[in-house]
């Protein structure tokens, strides 16, 4: 992943390149700049910040570049969540469980869902 952290602003950007990449500016622009109140400008500087940090790729086509991501959203997401294990739970993945099982309500869905994921953890899927 890239050394540098991506703002929230910039993974705006990234969703859209990670939806469908190669994408020019205009084309980023117009899926991030309306519900955002940004302009083509904006979006060109979080493009050159986010090459900068080596988590997009720039391609020439003719006089425009296209953008593509370089991590992926898996990569992305699962550096995001460690980071959010370290910093709020001290590294430890059953206390951030338990507070989101205590501050949501959990439907039979999603309960039978962490249940099949911890048996797929432990090993005993087939059991």
């Amino acid at each position: 992943m890239a050394e540098e952290r991506i703002t929230e602003a910039e993974q705006a950007v990234m969703e859209a390149l990670w939806t469908s990449a190669p994408l020019s500016a205009t084309a980023v622009c117009d899926a991030v700049c309306e519900p955002r109140g940004w302009t083509l400008p904006t979006v060109k500087t979080l493009l050159s910040r986010l090459v900068a940090k080596d988590a997009i790729h720039a391609e020439r086509d003719g006089k425009r570049f296209l953008y593509s991501p370089r991590i992926a959203r898996s990569a992305f997401a699962a550096g995001e969540s460690r980071r959010l294990v370290d910093r709020l739970f001290g590294g430890r993945t059953a206390p951030l469980i338990a507070h989101l099982a205590e501050q949501e309500t959990l439907t039979d869905r999603d309960l039978a869902e962490i249940e099949t994921l911890l048996k797929t953890l432990r090993g005993d899927a087939g059991e």
